[in-house]
């Protein structure tokens, strides 16, 4: 249950990144700015993350895990569920500030003690739960709030939000023991040879598929006529085989290492956009196909994150869990925005030039990470097929 309620943790703050963008005319509206305006408030909150779970993993790594949770998401839950009150835009992206900074204190803590509290050998499965707590917030938490909102007006959406924190936060006060990690270490020791090669080869395999998953709506429309009602449901689907890959990525991490599960997850994704690519270029395509892909898409792409994790651990040492995992995060930002950067440059040439570039960015991080590195000392208790 310990692992569940990291997993809620997950779902809750990885929900409320996202969960706005389906509101955001709404929001617009009501405040008298522009939906462009009003997509800023996504903007701000990815860069204070990106930003703040570095400094708060160094800053605050002395603090009991379970008092920092718990004080974190007190302030994520109250940032939510002040929305309702604010009737004015510059009010509103303070909040979502507040509520990102509170974020970028959970998520790297939670994967941290994922992996702590995991037993030997389990450590692979135990992130991939927690992945597949950030998996099930695009498959169930986005469009909840999105629904909500509909129905109920755009503050709905907030406090559903921070209804979430709220359980997470009663499931952590329930099953998390007091858990205290090592002191974390100083910004030089920790940004290795090494891990700067696993921020760089997260870098790439984000920016891949970020390209595509942007873009994936105006690819999907070319490629098949697939239209926005369609797209939402074989989302969902999608989102089902993200979570059972991250699941298999995890089983692959405690069996055959962190590397081999890298090297394969990501070998996979690129043969899929390589799959798409040659479809385009026989375009249409059957829409039997089509969701075939989308499926193998899905899977391959999130069976990536936990390895990734995985490695990062491997290089920099568990007893420096939480800093580490906080550089992974902020890194998966920049590759977002690098990827979509990208696609959007090709989409507008051509769509089927996205898979090209998605697939490219995946060997190239599988390249980059077989690259010779020099090896940490390794602790006499470390199995050996762990390394790379």
């Amino acid at each position: 249950m310990r692992l569940f309620a990291l997993a809620l943790a997950a779902f809750a703050v990885q929900t409320d990144d996202f969960v706005i963008i389906g509101v955001l005319p709404a929001i617009g509206r009501d405040l008298d700015v522009s939906t462009g305006a009003a997509g800023q408030l996504v903007t701000v909150f990815t860069l204070v993350y990106a930003l703040a779970a570095p400094l708060s993993a160094v800053l605050l790594g002395r603090v009991d895990r379970r008092a920092l949770l718990v004080g974190a998401l007190l302030v994520f839950c109250a940032a939510n569920f002040v929305v309702p009150a604010v009737d004015a835009y510059p009010v509103l992206m303070a909040l979502r500030v507040v509520a990102a900074l509170a974020a970028a204190t959970v998520l790297p803590a939670v994967l941290a003690l994922a992996t702590h509290l995991a037993p030997d050998g389990a450590a692979g499965r135990h992130l991939a739960t927690v992945m597949a707590g950030m998996t099930g917030a695009i498959v169930l938490g986005v469009p909840a709030g999105t629904w909500l909102g509909a129905a109920l007006g755009w503050r709905a959406t907030f406090v559903l939000g921070g209804g979430l924190g709220a359980l997470a936060l009663v499931a952590l006060l329930r099953w998390l023991p007091r858990t205290s990690l090592a002191a974390p270490p100083s910004p030089r020791g920790l940004l290795t040879a090494p891990v700067r090669r696993i921020l760089v080869v997260t870098v790439l395999a984000v920016a891949g598929n970020l390209a595509f998953q942007t873009y994936l709506a105006t690819f999907l429309a070319g490629l098949s006529g697939v239209t926005p009602t369609a797209l939402g449901t074989l989302l969902v689907v999608a989102g089902l085989a993200g979570i059972a890959g991250a699941r298999l990525a995890g089983t692959l991490v405690d069996r055959r290492g962190a590397h081999r599960a890298f090297g394969a997850a990501a070998t996979a994704f690129a043969v899929t956009m390589v799959a798409f690519a040659c479809c385009w270029l026989a375009r249409p395509v059957p829409l039997w196909l089509t969701v075939g892909l989308l499926v193998a898409w899905s899977a391959t792409a999130w069976a990536v994150p936990p390895a990734i994790q995985a490695l990062m651990l491997d290089r920099a040492g568990r007893e420096h869990a939480t800093a580490a995992m906080a550089l992974v995060s902020s890194t998966v930002y920049v590759g977002a925005a690098a990827g979509g950067a990208a696609g959007g440059l090709l989409v507008g040439v051509t769509p089927g030039a996205v898979p090209v570039l998605a697939a490219a960015c995946a060997v190239a991080a599988v390249a980059w990470s077989a690259l010779p590195a020099s090896r940490r000392r390794r602790p006499a208790d470390e199995p050996a097929d762990a390394r790379w």
